[in-house]
């Protein structure tokens, strides 16, 4: 099965934002938020350096090598995924293989240029392509070791490489869908996926994670050592903090799974998607559903059942019963793990387009005025249930905060370099319309560089102590970038 990013999203409706970082301007200051007991930061401030890097003593220290403007691949190479930002242009790109690489990328440029780690190259803003910056490329850094019920994933990993693992082995990490997203900016992120109800976010499953700070040091990030850092890494957001080189996971017995899909009349969204807030949110955890929108009529309804057909079939049947419409067609189809991801896998050719995000933090009461925002041309709504083992944790147990939401919104609109002006607006008109409906959050792996209010969006209450992790590990703003989290 391969499809463009377009009719991907129409499948599952998820997907991640690779590893970010670029340099740009800050907002002074955050919400307020209670005492967050961040310990002392292990290195005060220190003077910036004067003049560019040394780009012929990196490349001497670097085992994976480092290419620059007007070399041959360099064209290739500083690229991410989303041809918009083709034209960005990055100082260097430096292709690690080992923490130590990554050590010595951080130590020739911090206060020199912008530093961007890239992983998968998915950020939605670019982030991860610095003009004038050094990108720290991790895609050599991509092993997956599977020891037991642990896995060790190097950051360049993508999921397809992930998934074929641990599927392998019999086991499950619950992680996003496209096939060439990085293992990293979804961790980071939070990590929505097509199993989270059951299973929880991916950053719920880190062990551990190997990361080099804005001083060079490599350290390992856990509940006993580091652990402020260790809870600002689920959900803080990829560019954040520090650069993983390593991440250790807990897996659980890979399962059988049931994909489903049901599709509605034209025009039917709005008595469909208020049921479905309903269904959703009373459904076991063993059930995730998606809702996509698109064109502005068509109406389907998604997602994986972790339990027979015919139970399934039970459960559709109410939830169909509730729409008072005909559903025009219906799949359920059981498959292994792997069979399931590779189910929702879309293609891996780059693609152009812009998106967005909101949070629905409980069920709408006129779910109407969302569906009245598909109207704008090109565009997709795709509704992602939360709930089940996400809200289990509190919202300030991790840094990601939408514990107990009922659902993410992403908006999306393919785009070309001619008409990107046009689609930005018209993503920007809807989720502007969302915020003014209630759905007033952003999951920070959709990153938005329009949203006013992004960093209260993706991380309500937790952003004093992201800040202050943020000040203990990275005063000098070496990972700064646009939507970066400054110092306190």
């Amino acid at each position: 099965m391969s499809l463009d990013r377009r009719s991907f999203l129409r499948v599952v409706g998820v997907s991640a934002a690779g590893a970010v970082a670029a340099a740009c301007s800050t907002p002074e200051s955050g919400p307020a938020a209670p005492t967050s007991g961040v310990t002392a930061a292990p290195s005060s401030s220190k003077v910036v350096p004067a003049g560019p890097p040394d780009w012929a003593a990196l490349k001497g220290r670097l085992s994976g090598g480092l290419v620059l403007p007007g070399e041959s691949g360099f064209d290739q190479v500083k690229r991410g995924f989303n041809t918009l930002y083709d034209g960005r242009k990055p100082a260097a790109v430096a292709q690690c293989a080992k923490p130590d690489d990554v050590r010595a990328c951080v130590e020739a440029a911090a206060g020199r240029v912008p530093v961007a780690a890239r992983a998968g190259g998915h950020s939605y803003a670019g982030y991860s392509t610095p003009d004038g910056g050094l990108v720290v490329d991790l895609a050599k850094m991509s092993q997956v070791d599977v020891q037991g019920d642990r896995v060790v994933i190097g950051a360049g990993a993508k999921l397809k490489d992930v998934y074929a693992a641990v599927g392998k082995a019999g086991r499950c990490l619950p992680a996003g869908s496209c096939p060439s997203v990085g293992i990293a900016g979804l961790t980071l992120g939070g990590g929505l996926g097509v199993l989270a109800r059951k299973y929880g976010l991916t950053c719920d499953h880190l062990v551990s994670a190997q990361v080099v700070t804005a001083d060079g040091q490599l350290r390992t990030a856990s509940a006993e050592s580091e652990p402020d850092l260790f809870w600002a890494l689920r959900g803080g957001g990829g560019g954040n903090f520090g650069i993983v080189t390593s991440f250790t996971f807990r897996t659980d017995p890979a399962p059988a799974v049931t994909v489903f899909s049901l599709h509605f009349p034209d025009g039917t969204a709005g008595v469909v998607l208020g049921p479905w807030q309903e269904w959703i949110a009373g459904a076991p955890p063993e059930l995730w559903s998606n809702f996509v929108l698109g064109g502005g009529s068509r109406v389907r309804v998604g997602g994986t059942f972790l339990g027979s057909a015919a139970q399934l079939g039970q459960l559709l049947d109410d939830f169909v019963a509730q729409t008072g419409t005909r559903q025009t067609s219906r799949l359920v189809k059981p498959m292994d793990y792997l069979g399931a991801m590779k189910y929702f896998s879309g293609s891996e050719s780059r693609q152009t387009f812009v998106a967005a995000s909101r949070v629905i933090g409980e069920p709408l009461a006129e779910p109407k005025k969302l569906v009245e925002l598909a109207k704008y041309p090109a565009i997709d709504l795709l509704i992602d249930s939360l709930g089940g083992e996400v809200a289990k944790l509190a919202p300030t147990d991790t840094a990601f905060w939408h514990r107990k939401a009922l659902a993410t919104v992403q908006v999306y609109s393919q785009a070309t370099a001619q008409n990107h002006d046009e689609a930005q607006k018209n993503v920007n008109a809807v989720v502007q319309g969302l915020a003014g409906i209630g759905a007033s959050g952003a999951y920070v792996n959709y990153i938005d560089p329009g949203l006013p209010d992004w960093m209260t969006a993706y991380y309500g209450d937790n952003v004093r102590k992201l800040r202050e992790v943020a000040k203990k590990y990275d005063p000098d703003k070496v990972f700064g970038f646009a939507q970066a989290i400054t110092p306190a």
